[in-house]
């Protein structure tokens, strides 16, 4: 369970970079790869067979949901990880298809070639200009699949906070051990 709370940690991280960083291009671009790289790992971990690991702990199961346990019955956080889930891998595969590897191409190396003052500086000067047109089609709006990337990305925000404020009103002992600190009773 450990390595959950680190993965967990690790993502977190990266999705709230990506979040802030929506506006700065390449550097936006490399953190939404850092998240799909995140997601595949999840699915490499979810694929060992372990049961703490599996997507079966995403899936909310309503069995013995009524009034009395409605606040603290395992489908309503279920439902939320859910919800977070289709979305975070919505605004990846968006991210994705609209960059179209551009990020990665703008970031190799130019070809080797005889080296001279010349052609470093035309090297130097291709790479930036790669850059830029991976910055500048990160400035348009990307049309529709854009426009589902934005809601996408905006719902993720709006679904952490709820997943946090329900954790923090029901589940306080799995914050805690989710963030690393002791039990309350040590």
């Amino acid at each position: 369970m450990h390595s959950i709370r680190a993965y967990h940690a690790i993502l977190a991280l990266l999705v709230l970079l990506a979040y802030v960083t929506s506006e700065w291009g390449a550097i936006h671009a490399w953190l939404g790869y850092g998240v799909g790289l995140m997601i595949l790992i999840r699915l490499g971990l979810a694929a060992s067979g372990l049961p703490q690991l599996g997507l079966e702990r995403f899936y909310p199961h309503f069995t013995g949901l009524n009034l009395g346990r409605i606040t603290t019955h395992p489908a309503i956080s279920r439902s939320i990880l859910l919800a977070i889930a289709i979305s975070l891998v919505t605004v990846t595969a968006t991210g994705m298809v609209m960059d179209a590897g551009r990020t990665f191409s703008a970031a190799a190396p130019p070809p080797p070639s005889e080296f001279s003052a010349s052609t470093a500086a035309e090297d130097w000067t291709h790479s930036r200009d790669q850059l830029e047109e991976v910055e500048e089609a990160d400035d348009q709006d990307g049309g529709p699949l854009g426009e589902v990337h934005e809601f996408f990305g905006n719902l993720i925000l709006l679904l952490v906070g709820g997943h946090v404020a329900y954790l923090l009103a029901f589940k306080r002992s799995l914050v805690r051990f989710m963030l690393f600190l002791p039990s309350a009773g040590k």
